[in-house]
């Protein structure tokens, strides 16, 4: 499983011209699913997101806290383009991207796990599957990538 953590000033997301989901100071995260994915990868994600300190402490000092600790928001985005593949050719490979409807359930479950790991009122998302628009205001600009499956990013 695959994100794409931002912190955000403020967030929403757009579908035929109705914002679906707002938030303000929170993180932004951006979620593709693999097709070997498990629930302990979701749970993996779940734990980071709420958890990885790239938040100001009370007296300035940066990556101190995370959302959770802060009471912050998450606003979810679904995007299987996260599990594209950009190796060969100039036309990205989808194909280690999760089947829409397993998909659909997988990220369901994330969902369900992240409000049951927090305040589910402050977790808000897009609409699987559809053409969203994706307004990011990103605060630091701080932007992570989140990989359930790979711990170290050799250079």
């Amino acid at each position: 499983m695959r994100a794409v953590l931002q912190r955000v000033a403020r967030a929403s997301v757009t579908v035929d011209q109705q914002v679906v989901g707002s938030i303000q100071k929170g993180v932004c995260v951006l979620v593709g699913i693999g097709t070997d994915d498990t629930e302990k990868d979701v749970d993996y994600i779940v734990n980071k997101i709420l958890n990885i300190r790239v938040f100001d402490d009370d007296q300035g000092i940066m990556w101190k806290k995370g959302v959770k600790e802060l009471g912050l928001e998450v606003l979810c985005v679904s995007q299987f383009t996260l599990q594209g593949k950009t190796v060969k050719g100039n036309k990205p490979d989808f194909h280690g991207a999760m089947k829409t409807e397993q998909a659909k359930a997988m990220y369901e479950k994330f969902l369900a796990k992240l409000g049951q790991a927090y305040d589910p009122s402050k977790i808000k998302d897009g609409v699987f599957g559809a053409m969203m628009l994706v307004d990011i205001a990103n605060d630091g600009p701080v932007t992570l990538q989140l990989d359930s499956r790979k711990f170290s990013y050799d250079l």
